[in-house]
């Protein structure tokens, strides 16, 4: 692709960079953005670098957030005593767009995968042991993706709070193995929280 302008070149590979953005796809973002007025186009990149330095991770749950703690860990209406153990911020996302669970979260940030280079220090799990004491939960949902390296995450996870009082469930398997959560049709993960089943505990 070859440009007359240097400054669309750059701006066009700063896209491209994004994912599932390629170049062509690129070039049309940035064409219009050159068409929009300027007072437009400045609040678009004001918002980005606002974002990129004001966002911040919720110290309780590891979710996105504004303040200190996240609108979710904020909301007195939200049911203290059930967490939802999901992967990524984008689960959440997916889950809150079922409107079928007022609980709170725990977002692991990654699943193990040895071949991956993903062990156990890199999931935010550290604290999960101390909230479910201190909030006496009662019930954490496993909404980890239906695959082997969800499977020996939740197997991981159970093993580190078995000696805990607390009921572990996991979201129904009407998602196929092998499917990414953020990737299930809204209907499908509703009903997967909702009819939600135990899961037994590794001895």
């Amino acid at each position: 692709m070859i440009f007359s302008s240097k400054l669309i070149e750059d701006a066009v590979n700063a896209f491209a960079q994004l994912p599932g953005i390629g170049k062509k796809t690129a070039l049309r973002m940035v064409l219009h953005l050159l068409k929009e007025d300027e007072l437009v186009t400045r609040a678009f990149s004001e918002a980005i670098a606002k974002m990129r330095k004001e966002v911040r991770f919720c110290p309780k749950c590891n979710n996105i957030s504004d303040l200190d703690l996240c609108s979710i860990c904020q909301d007195s209406s939200r049911d203290k005593q059930t967490i939802c153990v999901v992967e990524n911020i984008r689960d959440v996302i997916a889950i809150e767009s079922t409107r079928q669970y007022n609980g709170l979260y725990q977002v692991i940030g990654g699943l193990l995968s040895p071949l991956d280079g993903i062990g156990p220090d890199q999931l935010k799990v550290s604290n999960l042991a101390e909230r479910i004491q201190t909030d006496e939960v009662k019930e954490l949902i496993m909404a980890l993706s239906p695959t082997i390296e969800g499977d020996t995450t939740v197997y991981y996870i159970n093993k580190l709070i078995q000696e805990l009082p607390v009921t572990i469930t996991g979201i129904a398997r009407g998602i196929s193995f092998g499917t990414e959560l953020e990737y299930t049709d809204e209907l499908t993960l509703a009903r997967s929280i909702v009819k939600r089943l135990p899961i037994n505990q590794a001895n």
